[in-house]
């Protein structure tokens, strides 16, 4: 996947709060489906289908444990969408910083 398509893929994948909520489990640690189902009022099936957009994205792997087949966070992608995200972050602590100065000048009666 190119840079764009793995943004895209990560954005759309953290777009859903369930897959989300997928991605804080793992980031304690490794789960089977039924473990990552278990806090949700949805059935294995339904939490396998997110599992498989997250898989997509590069966000999760599955390993296999004797019969267990274990999810594992992948956090790579994550980095890649952060370090996007920091080009804005610089942006608006720009934008603040002006603003606090408009601020300060109109506070101290300067126009």
């Amino acid at each position: 996947m190119t840079a764009p398509d793995t943004l895209d893929a990560t954005f759309a994948a953290l777009a859903d709060p369930t897959r989300r909520a997928i991605l804080a489990r793992l980031a304690t640690g490794d789960a089977t489906v039924t473990e990552l189902a278990a806090p949700f009022a949805m059935s294995q099936p339904a939490v396998s289908k997110h599992l498989r957009v997250l898989e997509r994205a590069g966000l999760v792997s599955r390993g296999r444990d004797a019969q267990r087949r274990p999810c594992h966070l992948v956090a790579e992608p994550l980095r890649t969408a952060t370090d996007w995200l920091a080009g804005y972050r610089d942006y608006w602590e720009t934008s603040y910083r002006r603003l606090d100065a408009v601020l300060n000048d109109l506070q101290n009666g300067e126009t």
